[in-house]
């Protein structure tokens, strides 16, 4: 179980996230505005924060600076846009993940148990594998020392396959975990965002170095 705090002008959403979540074992509280939620994180020392950016009293992206500066609670971002810029400034504003608006409590239930593992897991600031390393704070990955152009959905799929290096990871638990669409989505999407990956890598899906696709299952990095 964890403490939620859900900071969300709308009433309506308060109701039925606090509800879903209650359902699914979480205490939850909520604010309607941006102070009472900074006041209330504060005082309360939640396990996670639930932050809708459109606030009526306060930019929520202003919000989440402020929290940042008083507080290391994770920070899951409600947001109605979906474009790798808007995620890149979202993550370097100190945002632990995010759900696109409409969510499902599903979805929102998953973000909360991934940045509660992260947290838990106390992950190093750097993963190395091979001579592939990236540094996790900057978002820099490098290969042999050079530095590698990525997009951020290719940072973020790199990243997941790092965390979890010779574990093989499905292309499910990828759209979960960097798409965050855990029930839906196209693996398509995975394939092709795999494939310039590997280009990047130097590699191809017939003479693979570091990504290893395991037939049916899904695909495990490896040193070389």
């Amino acid at each position: 179980m964890a403490r939620i705090h859900l900071i969300e002008d709308d009433a309506e959403i308060r109701r039925l996230v606090a509800g879903a979540m209650a359902r699914a074992g979480h205490e939850v509280d909520s604010s309607a505005s941006a102070m009472d939620g900074l006041q209330r994180v504060i005082s309360d020392r939640p396990d996670v924060v639930v932050l809708d950016l459109g606030l009526p009293d306060l930019d929520g992206a202003e919000l989440l600076r402020m929290l940042r500066s008083v507080s290391d609670v994770p920070v899951i971002v409600a947001t109605a846009r979906d474009d790798d810029e808007s995620t890149v400034k979202l993550l370097d504003a100190g945002a632990d993940d995010y759900v696109v608006k409409p969510y499902s409590a599903e979805n929102l239930e998953a973000r909360v148990r991934a940045v509660l593992r992260r947290a838990s897991d106390g992950k190093p600031a750097t993963l190395q594998v091979g001579g592939l390393s990236i540094d996790i704070a900057a978002r820099e990955a490098h290969l042999e020392g050079e530095l590698l152009d990525l997009a951020p959905k290719e940072f973020e799929l790199l990243q997941l396959l790092m965390e979890r290096a010779g574990e093989v990871v499905s292309k499910r638990e990828m759209l979960a975990e960097v798409w965050r669409e855990p029930y839906g989505g196209s693996e398509r999407t995975v394939d092709v965002h795999l494939s310039w990956l590997r280009k990047k890598l130097g590699e191809t899906a017939a003479e693979p170095r570091f990504l290893q696709t395991v037939h049916g299952v899904g695909v495990k990095l490896v040193a070389p």
